[in-house]
């Protein structure tokens, strides 16, 4: 990744129609990826040291930077959510985040746009094996980040992304139907509250319009993705969590987030449907959440 890149035209032209375009190799592993790894690791012994826990981890390695965190949350579940709130905090971290060349992808991207980082909407995720409860719907990003109608999600992984270990699921030219409605509470699991708990309305037959794909990346790999793209997390049945981080991009330009002050949605205590009550339903009805269940 140097600052001087461009993508080509057919790249750009991709990006348009599909929503997602995937750029192999496109960061630098030991200059830009290594070195989170390596905070990520420091911080798992952090995490450890805190709760009395023995760190008898080998020496950092790139390959298996996150050696010992399964066997920490299965001491304690808890304690992963300390590591899952710390590690965005990695300086390593927060100046990718920020990198010059982000700003140039949504510049390119988005002519004309003025890019923006959406506050509390970049992060290093953790999916753990078997672990359900937390992945995500199928769902647009715009009502979970809200900010702007016109926003990126740049997607990388930190460890290989295989069959098994879930890859992220899209729908290849979804975004272009724009927003879609969605409604507030999920009959299989009342537990998930604000973002988490969105279900989008006639869910099945949305899905079958489209294609889906899983792509397959390594550590290195930039995924780029429309706001409005639909898409949904992976099941890992592996025996290793999948790391991944995101930035989240947008346009102050855009007209819809100008006119709402591009605020944030449930992470920033804004409930997505006092900004757009058209969007959202009160419930959905029994054939359709039927269908739903049946995918």
């Amino acid at each position: 990744m140097s600052d001087g890149e461009f993508l080509s035209n057919e790249q750009s032209a991709q990006f348009a129609r599909d929503g997602l375009l995937v750029l192999p190799g496109f960061y630098d592993l030991e200059r830009d990826i290594t070195p989170v790894q390596r905070g990520i690791h420091e911080v798992i012994g952090q995490v450890m040291a805190r709760h009395g826990v023995r760190d008898l981890r080998p020496p950092f390695e790139a390959a298996n930077f996150d050696v010992g965190y399964l066997d920490l949350i299965r001491g304690e579940r808890a304690w992963g959510g300390e590591v899952y709130d710390a590690v965005k905090q990695i300086p390593a971290f927060v100046r990718l985040v920020a990198h010059p060349v982000h700003e140039q992808l949504m510049r390119i991207l988005r002519p004309g746009s003025l890019p923006g980082i959406a506050g509390g909407g970049c992060g290093i995720r953790i999916d753990n094996p078997h672990e359900d409860c937390f992945r995500t719907h199928w769902h647009q990003e715009y009502p979970a980040q809200l900010r702007s109608l016109d926003g990126l999600v740049m997607w990388s992984p930190l460890v290989p992304i295989t069959p098994d270990i879930g890859p992220v699921q899209f729908c290849p030219g979804s975004h272009r139907e724009g927003a879609q409605p969605v409604f507030g509470s999920d009959p299989n699991d009342p537990a998930r509250v604000g973002a988490y708990a969105l279900m989008l309305r006639n869910e099945a037959a949305l899905l079958a319009r489209y294609p889906r794909i899983e792509p397959l990346c390594r550590p290195g790999d930039l995924l780029l993705v429309d706001f409005l793209l639909l898409h949904a997390s992976g099941h890992n049945r592996a025996e290793r969590s999948r790391w991944s981080m995101q930035f989240r991009y947008f346009n102050f330009c855009e007209p819809t987030g100008r006119s709402h002050a591009w605020r944030g949605s449930y992470a920033a205590g804004v409930d997505f449907r006092s900004v757009h009550p058209e969007l959202c339903v009160e419930t959905e009805s029994r054939e359709t959440l039927g269908a739903v269940q049946r995918l």
